[in-house]
């Protein structure tokens, strides 16, 4: 296999490959001590050829790749392209044009919810590969033997698999549903983090709007802080730390002692400083300026026997149709409809409502039931009568 060091000899690939319908991509990086992952490596495959780019040598240009993941001609095949694609957005500016993930096409082809690479090379390639290389230090050079054959490896079946998906995707006239979640993967938003939106990643629930303005300036101050150190979030904070902040929202340097939380003499350092300027912020806030909390539920608990009910007749939807429960719902979305007809979520939605969304509804309302069989879970009527009772 070839290792492309120089931008000449990259250049010279992509005009090859850019005369293919696609290409496979895959990408090898580390980012266990910052925020922004580190390109290692980028493999790319060809019907012809496969080759390995080193985006560390010294003498190489990526102008030349980034050119052919802007071909909208060009269809670029990763498996699992998320964090991949998050490289090349940071790289760019900007999503590689006409991507389609085999983990998305395996998922509406019934290999399962989010089916590895491995398991999609042994069932479609009949192959076992050699996963032995995994963890291993992609940064270090020279790359040895094994690691560029372990390497490649990822690109090289890949042509296989995509083109199996292909022809079952066809064949059950699904491409609706693979291009619906294509949709959140060609979004530059799903890689973009907005420092201001970080605070919704946070799994917490606030009681008091005041605890909730904090959490949402800190959760700011902290992804704005780790974009610019290039730091893991949690080396500036971890979660539970924002969350004590938020609640306690100490304003003294001695006030941060008392906190669990936090280390001992963390209170005088310049992060503490600028933490105890935002809580003076939140403090200061007239009661109108305030976050409002979200609404308090009154009906059903989505977690509840409605809530369950509804879990069943996905699985069951899901088995009948060969495809992953979670391409057609997910718990947070069945807790959504659970508690709004008119939630705004992807199952309450074109073909998913056709599918699912409309029963689940019916389930809700008493419209429809649920039977055990031999031959799986069935549906059945229920009459008004029976409803009411």
């Amino acid at each position: 296999m070839d290792l492309i060091v120089s931008t000449e000899a990259l250049a010279e690939f992509c005009e090859r490959a850019s005369k293919f319908e696609f290409v496979t991509v895959d990408t090898e990086f580390l980012r266990e001590t910052t925020y922004w992952p580190r390109l290692c490596l980028i493999q790319v495959a060809t019907d012809d050829e496969a080759v390995l780019i080193d985006p560390l040598a010294p003498d190489i240009k990526l102008a030349p790749f980034f050119e052919l993941l802007a071909n909208p001609n060009v269809t670029k095949v990763f498996h699992a392209a998320r964090q991949d694609v998050e490289i090349f957005v940071k790289l760019t500016g900007a999503v590689p044009h006409n991507i389609f993930d085999t983990q998305v096409a395996a998922s509406v082809c019934g290999f399962g919810d989010s089916a590895s690479y491995d398991s999609l090379v042994r069932s479609i390639c009949k192959v076992e590969l050699d996963k032995s290389s995994r963890f291993t230090d992609w940064s270090a050079r020279p790359l040895s033997e094994k690691q560029r054959t372990y390497a490649i490896a990822d690109v090289t079946w890949l042509r296989d698999i995509y083109r199996e998906l292909r022809k079952q995707v066809e064949a059950t006239r699904r491409w609706d549903w693979v291009e619906d979640e294509m949709t959140t993967l060609r979004s530059i938003d799903t890689y973009v983090v907005q420092p201001e939106q970080a605070w919704n990643r946070l799994k917490m629930k606030f009681n008091r709007p005041r605890d909730l303005a904090a959490i949402k300036l800190l959760a700011q101050w902290r992804e704005q802080k780790a974009q610019d150190t290039d730091q893991p979030r949690s080396r500036i904070l971890k979660d539970d730390v924002l969350g004590e902040l938020a609640t306690q929202r100490p304003l003294t340097p001695d006030a941060f002692e008392k906190l669990r939380a936090v280390p001992r003499g963390f209170g005088r350092s310049a992060a503490a400083g600028e933490i105890m300027a935002l809580l003076k912020q939140v403090d200061a806030m007239p009661k109108s300026a305030l976050p409002s909390l979200p609404e308090r539920y009154r009906g059903p608990s989505p977690k509840g026997a409605i809530g369950d009910l509804v879990r069943v007749l996905l699985k069951a939807v899901a088995e009948q149709h060969g495809v992953a429960a979670r391409i057609i719902a997910t718990s947070d979305e069945i807790d959504a409809l659970v508690l709004d007809d008119e939630a705004d979520v992807p199952a309450l939605k074109g073909w998913r409502r056709k599918l699912f969304g409309e029963k689940a509804l019916a389930i809700k309302h008493g419209r429809i039931g649920l039977v055990a069989t031999r031959k799986g879970i069935i549906e059945f009527a229920v009459t008004q009568t029976e409803a009411a009772e």
